[in-house]
């Protein structure tokens, strides 16, 4: 899944290719993808892109006396630039192709998704703040006004695991399932800790590793190709993805708990005191 890293660095990507273009053609192909319908697709023809703008996970391209183009990725969905689209309509089928936004030039992009769950979403809107998503999100971690004070006010009271807390949008917007995993090693936190148990200094050593952790991620995304995103964020993970290799901080084996539709991965001596987390779904399957 996109997370903050990689929407930022293809809303950066974006501003370069789009701002002060025209959109001359929007063609979904998966009407699936549409979760508004006034104004329609069409209305963001004929208008030129004026700026692009991210909200969390989601993107905003805003056009000039138009309405807004607002997606979110998803688990499975892309963005996929070309400077040269195919030649006439995109054809429905059984494909990844959800919706293609062509521009003046003759470049554009295509958003596709994989797998069966299509939660890819596209509204198009008169201000972002019509989309419950959007208007629901918390703080950006990385904003300016985004300090320390203000992280220990959100914990405060939290009664949730660290692991859940940090991926609740509408607590911190931004951060999902693989750059939690990556605070949390950062910060040599069990996933499972209670939020609201953390000690002064625990909760600066956490809020460090949150800045820390997307900083250095938007800092390695920046200037790569839409197309090579993917690969980049997979390269600079430390422990999200990689069950079974070695810590690369302190050699220890990296563990996952599993979970129905997702798992978390971690390192049990630099979060656990050296002791490997329940896996129920594991246990129930070495039965």
């Amino acid at each position: 899944m996109p997370e903050l890293p990689e929407v930022e660095a293809l809303k950066d990507f974006l501003t370069e290719h789009l701002v002060g273009h025209e959109i001359v053609r929007v063609l979904p192909v998966a009407i699936s993808v549409l979760k508004t319908y006034d104004p329609p697709l069409s209305a963001l023809e004929g208008h030129e892109v004026a700026a692009v703008r991210r909200y969390g996970k989601f993107l905003d391209i805003r056009t000039a006396d138009g309405p807004h183009f607002v997606t979110h990725l998803a688990r499975a969905g892309w963005l996929h630039w070309k400077d040269r689209l195919p030649d006439g309509p995109p054809r429905p089928g059984k494909g990844p192709l959800a919706l293609r936004v062509a521009l003046e030039t003759g470049a554009g992009f295509d958003l596709t998704e994989a797998g069966t769950q299509k939660r890819l979403a596209v509204y198009v809107v008169a201000d972002p703040q019509e989309v419950q998503g959007i208007a629901r999100l918390g703080p950006d971690p990385l904003a300016d006004d985004f300090d320390e004070r203000r992280f220990t006010e959100l914990l405060a009271g939290e009664r949730r695991q660290l692991k859940g807390a940090l991926r609740d949008q509408s607590l911190i917007a931004g951060v999902g399932n693989a750059y939690s995993d990556e605070i949390l090693h950062a910060a040599r936190m069990s996933p499972f800790k209670l939020a609201a148990s953390l000690s002064e200094e625990e909760t600066g050593r956490l809020y460090a590793a949150l800045r820390d952790t997307l900083t250095e991620a938007v800092e390695r995304s920046r200037g790569v190709a839409a197309g090579r995103l993917k690969a980049e964020k997979k390269s600079g993970l430390r422990v999200h993805g990689r069950t079974g290799e070695p810590c690369p901080v302190c050699g220890d084996t990296v563990r996952e708990v599993s979970f129905s539709d997702s798992s978390l991965q971690y390192c049990p001596t630099c979060q656990t005191g050296g002791k490997p987390l329940a896996d129920r779904r594991m246990s129930r399957l070495l039965k």
